[in-house]
């Protein structure tokens, strides 16, 4: 009988590791903590992109998926496309930059 009950134990407290773990199991799936990070870096990037006299006319556009900022949209030189990747490189919490900026 005691043996019957450390196996239920065992068993339940698998089942719950494996139900509070889930969330962040899948591939492109965020935990709530994570979507606010990345809302936090994406909110930086955007206004240090603002900031910057050289960029702020620019057409660019910034997501962020567990810490990986993707830039994409219109730059006027590579220079301005260098500048842009540098910033949102430079910000807390970000764990690489996706270069999606086009020149024209």
């Amino acid at each position: 009988m005691n043996k019957d009950l450390d196996l239920t134990k065992l068993l339940a407290v698998a089942l719950l590791t494996i139900c509070l773990t889930s969330c962040a199991m899948f591939e492109g799936r965020e935990t709530a903590g994570q979507y606010v990070d990345d809302t936090t870096i994406t909110s930086k990037v955007k206004a240090d992109i603002l900031d910057d006299p050289s960029l702020k006319v620019l057409q660019i556009n910034v997501e962020t998926m567990q810490g990986v900022v993707q830039l994409s949209g219109f730059v006027d030189s590579q220079s301005s496309d260098a500048r842009a990747v540098a910033i949102a490189d430079r910000v807390h919490g970000v764990r690489s930059v996706k270069d999606d900026l086009v020149v024209r």
